[in-house]
């Protein structure tokens, strides 16, 4: 039995962030029809909420995107550390944006709350699907020509 835990990952080990590119295009026609109904509905300062709150989302999930395939680059073993730090990182940032938003601001904390959340889940479906339509390599192709027959 070889030890693998001290192998690299082959060159042709690719990390796809094309999702990163869909979710935020989604996002944006979300937003484009989003924001101008609720500022008509509810007012500028939740429209102002939406908007403010779908950008948390897109930055929150391209900022892990990147950092998971930069450290998965590296080694896959580092791709769960550098998840959980940029969760934490995120979850900190996150505390820090909603106890700083005033009540009575030009921010509506409530609109921005709910954007945050279904953005969250319109950005997991939207990543659930990108997994469950491409193709999973289960054994490294590079890896299984190089070895004799």
């Amino acid at each position: 039995m070889t030890d693998t835990s001290k192998e690299q990952p082959t060159e042709a080990a690719a990390w796809d962030l094309g999702y990163l590119r869909v979710g935020a295009l989604i996002t944006a026609a979300v937003a484009v029809v989003a924001v101008p109904v609720v500022g008509l509905v509810a007012g500028a300062r939740e429209a102002w909420g939406t908007v403010l709150g779908l950008a948390v989302v897109v930055a929150f999930f391209a900022l892990s995107g990147i950092v998971v395939a930069w450290a998965g680059r590296i080694h896959y073993s580092w791709t769960l550390p550098a998840a959980l730090i940029t969760f934490g990182i995120k979850a900190l940032v996150l505390f820090v944006v909603v106890l700083t938003l005033p009540d009575d601001g030009p921010i509506a904390p409530r609109a921005f709350g709910w954007a945050v959340v279904l953005g969250v889940l319109g950005w997991q479906l939207i990543h659930a699907r990108w997994v469950l339509t491409r193709r999973l390599l289960y054994v490294d192709p590079a890896r299984v020509e190089q070895q004799p027959n």
